[in-house]
């Protein structure tokens, strides 16, 4: 059998209205908001999870991989 390492993304997503000069100190404003915790996203901002192989990690492996290794 092989190891494989396997990257598990989820995707959170929320829409934020502000009302700002530009479009640069809207999403400033918003970031801002955000590190400062007055925004947060959880599972009802759940959009998505994707699974995928790690392919830099298999090239690695196979070029280091030790004697005996699976």
């Amino acid at each position: 059998m092989q190891k494989y390492l396997i990257e598990v993304t989820e995707t959170l997503q929320k829409t934020i209205e502000i009302t700002a000069n530009s479009e640069s100190e809207a999403i400033g404003l918003v970031k801002e908001k955000y590190y400062h915790e007055e925004i947060v996203l959880n599972e009802t901002n759940y959009i998505e999870t994707t699974f995928e192989v790690r392919k830099d990690w298999l090239r690695w492996r196979s070029l280091n991989q030790p004697t005996g290794w699976q």
